[in-house]
């Protein structure tokens, strides 16, 4: 039996803004649905040459009653960055919370704004604890 991954889907409120986001994050879309009967989009974004790793967005235009308020019923994507340090600084001047600060050069978590966590791990070994996130307090559940 074979198995490939598609995507992982999570569902947005502001499209334009769940986009700036995973773009901070490096992502570029890569597909775009609009359903005009199901008044709903689906954005696709994935890291540049790994366009089979999609993050679906899908938007519904008329809102989404459903839609829990901090949608923590959803685990977290998962990224491998180069400088974990350079992304989370990047990320915090953005305005993007900072779950749990990369104090051990390892591993980080954010918040989109739809409330999904995104666990960001630096690829290799850890990069040497440096401030100001060594010293940082996590700021909430991941």
């Amino acid at each position: 039996m074979q198995i490939r991954y598609l995507h992982t889907m999570v569902r947005v409120k502001d499209l334009e803004k769940s986009m700036a986001f995973y773009a901070l994050l490096g992502l570029t879309e890569v597909r775009r649905r609009e359903d005009e009967k199901g008044r709903f989009t689906l954005v696709f974004m994935a890291p540049p040459g790994q366009e089979e790793c999609p993050v679906e967005l899908t938007y519904n235009w008329d809102g989404d009653a459903a839609l829990p308020s901090d949608s923590r019923h959803f685990g977290h994507l998962a990224y491998a960055v180069e400088d974990i340090y350079a992304i989370c600084t990047r990320l915090m001047q953005a305005g993007v919370t900072i779950n749990r600060p990369p104090r051990d050069g390892k591993m980080a978590f954010v918040r989109s704004p739809d409330n999904i966590s995104v666990e960001l791990l630096q690829m290799g070994e850890p990069l040497a604890p440096a401030e100001p996130w060594a010293s940082m307090a996590n700021t909430g559940h991941w």
